[in-house]
């Protein structure tokens, strides 16, 4: 705190020397004058004042014959007339104080939390129907409004709570946990399932519907494994009425798979020429502003790279400043050698498996080859796998011609 209150009243810190110091000093402490920081080198001594005391000093200095330097000067009265000699100093930091107040009014950036089935793109195109964006102007925004509009427009949320902190609009909110109730229809139409491949069953469990496959049997594609018409019988074991169910069963299949993928024989690979230019920009909010520039070399890709003031980050405004590299290069021919080309392709082949293995599709036996094929490098394989099968198709409907009245025929 001193030291604050002698920031703001101005020292300097001076030089004496001469015919007695010592007593100069005395002087000064006998009429209350405040010299503090003192240091001695030889005859000279070097000490700080206060700027109103300094103006005191003259008659002290004849009196004891010694002379004073100023070394430096400290504090507010020497800040302010050096800040008004540099008048575009001045003026720019009274536009950005100014800016800063002025951007403090309206909204910079709108974050959604909370949100799992509703994607933020879904949620910004509502904001932008209900008028709330980027560069609104606070005062204009009515929250209380807002927030009736977000459960009005998605019946899934629970809970919504937007608030301003700052130049960010902060949007939170809950969506229903519970599970949503589908209607089902009471009685099903019936479906089937249906083997996809040609093979052999190696398991079936059966959750509901008619299994017309055992295990062991060679099925071919679109053969009906699960039949999801089940027979009412009478009692002399006639077929009396069919019920039609939602076929549901697990059908493991033994079966051949095939994969081929090809790799060229040449490849074009980029050779760059050291040759660049950079093209600057700004933008603001959705709009950039570049000047138009002619293109710049026949062949080039293109390096962005974007960033945003300090202050502009922190009061959440959209405004960037980048560069884009365009740099030139040259195409440049080149052929797989074997090597090359069979790490490549098993590289494919293990993405391939990749995905066998994420379907929980089981690999028993494989066989992989690689061939030189006319232009281009040839991987074939063949698995023998085993996967769960079966796809759903509708239930071919039978008419018995019998009906269930529920009353027993008389003889008149």
């Amino acid at each position: 705190m001193i030291q604050f209150l002698k920031y703001i009243r101005g020292y300097l810190r001076i030089r004496i020397w001469g015919f007695s110091p010592e007593r100069f000093m005395n002087l000064c402490s006998n009429k209350g004058i405040l010299l503090w920081d003192i240091v001695r080198e030889g005859d000279i001594y070097y000490m700080c004042i206060h700027l109103k005391s300094f103006r005191e000093l003259k008659p002290i200095l004849k009196k004891t014959g010694t002379r004073v330097a100023i070394l430096e000067r400290y504090g507010l009265p020497f800040f302010i007339p050096g800040l008004l000699k540099r008048k575009v100093f001045v003026l720019g930091l009274f536009l950005t104080v100014a800016f800063w107040i002025w951007s403090s009014f309206y909204i910079w950036d709108i974050e959604l939390s909370g949100n799992y089935r509703i994607t933020d793109d879904v949620f910004q195109r509502f904001l932008e129907a209900s008028q709330v964006t980027v560069g609104m102007r606070q005062d204009a925004l009515d929250i209380g409004e807002l927030e009736k509009q977000i459960r009005r427009q998605f019946p899934e949320i629970t809970w919504a709570s937007a608030r301003l902190e700052g130049t960010r609009l902060l949007i939170d909110i809950k969506e229903n946990d519970a599970p949503i109730v589908v209607d089902r229809p009471e009685e099903s139409t019936g479906t089937d399932l249906v083997s996809e491949y040609d093979g052999v069953v190696t398991a079936i469990i059966v959750r509901s519907g008619v299994p017309k496959v055992a295990i062991g049997d060679m099925v071919e594609k679109g053969t009906i494994l699960v039949e999801g018409k089940v027979p009412v019988f009478n009692e002399d074991t006639t077929v009396r009425e069919y019920y039609y169910v939602d076929a549901d069963a697990d059908v493991m299949l033994e079966h051949t798979l095939a994969f081929t993928t090809v790799l060229p024989l040449d490849y074009i690979e980029k050779a760059y020429t050291g040759r660049e230019k950079t093209q600057y920009y700004l933008k603001v909010g959705k709009k950039t502003l570049r000047l138009p520039q002619e293109r710049p070399f026949l062949v080039y890709d293109s390096l962005m790279k974007e960033s945003r003031p300090l202050a502009f980050e922190k009061l959440r405004i959209p405004f960037f400043f980048g560069a884009v590299t365009h740099r030139e290069y040259q195409n440049t021919e080149h052929t797989y050698t074997k090597e090359e080309a069979e790490d490549l392709l098993n590289q494919k082949l293990m993405d391939f498996l990749a995905e066998l293995d994420e379907k929980g599709v089981q690999i028993i036996e494989k066989n992989v080859r690689i061939n030189k094929d006319g232009h281009e490098w040839v991987l074939n394989a063949d698995f023998l796998v085993q996967q769960l099968v079966g796809v759903s198709a509708q239930t071919e409907r039978t008419d018995t011609g019998e009906k269930d009245t529920g009353e027993a025929d008389t003889d008149e």
